[in-house]
């Protein structure tokens, strides 16, 4: 072999080897591109992502917003926003007020053993009631229970005062009322199920629309307000007021919690 055609053929090589290592250079190149590009975009994520947890954090849930809302006030009652809920006789002479939570776990007592007591003064026309429903349990776990009973109890009352009484008792009674730390009563479900042994709201499509589509949630809101609100010194439930003094059996300031007691109470109360 001639030297020129070794020196060609070395010429050859070192340009195949210079095309090789560009080659080699250019996808390296491209495959940095494609890894800064993929952190960038998960880097963007990342931030998009915890830019969208902060916003949902800060957002107020859905109750908390309904506090400016609306409100679509339940026939039946009277008011600032319908949170004035008197039931009874006109020729009753005085009224009892009564301070309850849904998920009130004494409140469901107080129903079970007194409640017909009360129903039966009411009808006789004893004294009136006027309902004042909170939702503070709710604060206590983050719930919604009470807050979405007190709405279903609006939608009750917007078809009667005795379906609003008889809903309430039966969400009370002993087969119904969850444990202060279930949260049943959240569940739109449940409290429709409740309310079909109440004749009144029995397949009341009506109710049941207005339970499910959440009609009353701003009111129960209105009203939790007014239980908060209070100018009767009431802080725990289930509270009786009446002539605006708070009728209790004992120095602690118990409520009545038999029907000897009540009637003792509100007999005093009512001769005062």
């Amino acid at each position: 072999m001639s030297k020129r055609n070794t020196q060609a053929a070395k010429t050859a090589a070192r340009e195949r080897l210079r095309q090789e290592r560009e080659r080699q250079a250019k996808r390296a190149k491209a495959k940095r591109q494609v890894i800064v590009a993929a952190s960038i975009v998960a880097v963007l994520a990342a931030a998009g992502g915890i830019g969208y947890a902060v916003v949902q954090a800060n957002k107020p849930s859905y109750w908390a917003g309904l506090k400016d809302a609306k409100v679509v006030a339940p026939a039946n009652t009277t008011g600032t926003k319908g949170t004035t809920v008197v039931i009874g006789k006109a020729s009753a002479k005085k009224t009892l007020k009564v301070y309850e939570d849904p998920r009130c776990p004494v409140c469901a007592q107080f129903e079970q053993t007194v409640g017909s007591t009360v129903i039966k003064d009411i009808d006789s026309g004893k004294f009136k009631i006027q309902y004042i429903g909170g939702t503070f349990i709710d604060d206590k776990d983050n719930g919604q229970g009470s807050k979405n009973a007190l709405s279903a109890l609006g939608a009750a009352l917007n078809v009667s005062d005795d379906a609003f009484l008889q809903y309430k008792s039966a969400l009370y009674s002993t087969k119904w009322h969850p444990d202060e730390t279930t949260d049943k009563f959240k569940d739109d479900s449940y409290l429709i199920k409740v309310a079909q042994t109440v004749p009144a709201l029995k397949d009341n499509t009506k109710f049941q629309d207005a339970v499910k589509k959440g009609t009353y949630d701003a009111w129960a809101m209105a009203m939790s307000k007014t239980f908060d609100d209070n100018k009767d010194g009431v802080t725990g439930t289930p509270s009786f007021v009446m002539n605006g003094k708070m009728l209790t059996v004992d120095s602690q300031g118990n409520p009545p919690m038999t029907v000897a007691q009540f009637n003792q109470v509100v007999d005093a109360a009512l001769k005062a």
